[in-house]
């Protein structure tokens, strides 16, 4: 029986058939491709999961890898910010303070600082998601879109940076607060100083900016729903109240999903799956590590000599929530590993989601200046690890 072969070279399929139906594992291959692209982080981090259950084959332990409290705090957390997004709440603020600014010196900061301190309550992911469209709008909107890298790099490393003293602020803190049930003051304790100079930092860095007039064009008018806004308020101060154990954790997910299930749909469609995927991938991940014994000797060796070095370097790998998740299991030395975490965000673009949700971004509107974003990302950030890491160090000892 004759067979015919043919590929359409454009975006159409490709068919395998003699009635040209497209080939079920061809449709198969090109989703995996095309999700491998969209989620690379995730996907790498199904590899190395599926590789180290070939070591560790799956049993009834596998369900002590996850930590729920987490999970749940991640999903309520998105999906409300979600939901405040929708009512243009961030927009109306940030444009607000970012107007009144008058130069680009001062926009730069305004905008760097919205993204820090927003970290510490929306999380480093969420803060960028928010505020980066803002960057582009005010650059874009004042002709000096030439400045979108380095405003862009800023604002990631505010937000990886900002979110680091508080449990909330970033995804790898709020699991080693909970993984550790580390006191709150102590926790505060324990990065206040790295904290502090990372603001005198991003300051300094800032002021390099030329203080150039700006001149704010097709300004878009939002209206505040104050109704909602106030519900989304209660519906966010729960999420918090999960982190800090005041809500349990299940009956304040269901009660804030059941609220935006009736006030808006969409905000749980658009809640990002992909990061609450990822951390369940490298649970299992980290789990399955701890219980290979080649492995977990090699961290016990390793990590007691230094914790801090050893916890940044890690993050350059492969990033730093699962560096958190994977290290907690050979240390018990918490008060090194929070500011290693948190500091190694900061390097590579693996480094941290942040750092690729901020390259996404900015590919988004500069598909031609990739290269030299790197250059400069690099440059910049491996400057604030080496410097943050140097008077960690010292404080330390």
């Amino acid at each position: 029986m004759k067979t015919n072969l043919y590929i359409d070279s454009g975006e159409s399929s490709i068919a395998l058939s003699p009635q040209g139906k497209t080939s079920f594992w061809v449709n198969l291959l090109r989703t995996i491709i095309n999700f491998s692209k969209t989620q690379f982080v995730l996907s790498i981090a199904v590899i190395a999961m599926l590789i180290t259950c070939i070591f560790v084959p799956v049993d009834t332990s596998y369900l002590g890898y996850f930590n729920w409290r987490t999970l749940a705090t991640l999903f309520c957390t998105l999906a409300v910010v979600a939901a405040f997004s929708h009512i243009h709440v961030f927009e109306i603020l940030s444009k607000n303070i970012v107007i009144k600014l008058h130069n680009l010196r001062n926009a730069t900061l305004g905008l760097v600082f919205i993204t820090f301190f927003g970290s510490m309550l929306l999380a480093n992911d969420m803060a960028l998601l928010t505020f980066l469209p803002l960057g582009f709008y005010v650059l874009n909107s004042t002709d000096n879109k030439q400045h979108m890298a380095f405003t862009f790099i800023m604002q990631n490393i505010a937000a990886n940076l900002g979110g680091m003293v508080t449990p909330f602020g970033n995804p790898q803190n709020l699991y080693l607060y909970s993984y550790y049930g580390i006191n709150t003051m102590e926790f505060v304790k324990i990065m206040l100083p790295s904290f502090l100079a990372a603001t005198v930092l991003i300051v300094v860095c800032c002021l390099f900016v030329k203080p150039t007039p700006l001149t704010l064009k097709n300004d878009e008018d939002y209206v505040l729903d104050k109704k909602r806004t106030l519900i989304y308020s209660v519906l966010f101060v729960a999420s918090i109240l999960i982190v800090f154990r005041i809500v349990p954790y299940i009956w304040g997910t269901v009660a804030i999903t059941i609220a935006l299930l009736l006030l808006d749909k969409d905000s749980i469609k658009e809640v990002n799956y992909p990061l609450l995927a990822t951390f369940c991938v490298f649970f299992v991940f980290s789990g399955n590590m701890a219980r290979i014994p080649a492995v977990s000797a090699f961290f016990e060796y390793l990590l007691p000599k230094n914790t801090l070095l050893f916890g940044i370097l890690s993050c350059q790998f492969i990033s730093n929530v699962p560096s958190a998740v994977l290290l907690s299991h050979f240390t018990n030395d918490y008060a090194s590993l929070l500011p290693a975490v948190n500091i190694g965000g900061c390097g590579t673009l693996i480094a941290s989601l942040a750092s690729l949700i901020t390259f996404s971004e900015y590919k988004k509107h500069n598909p031609a200046k990739t290269k030299s974003y790197v250059i400069k990302f690099s440059m910049i950030n491996f400057s604030f690890v080496i410097l943050l890491f140097i008077l960690q160090s010292t404080i330390a000892n």
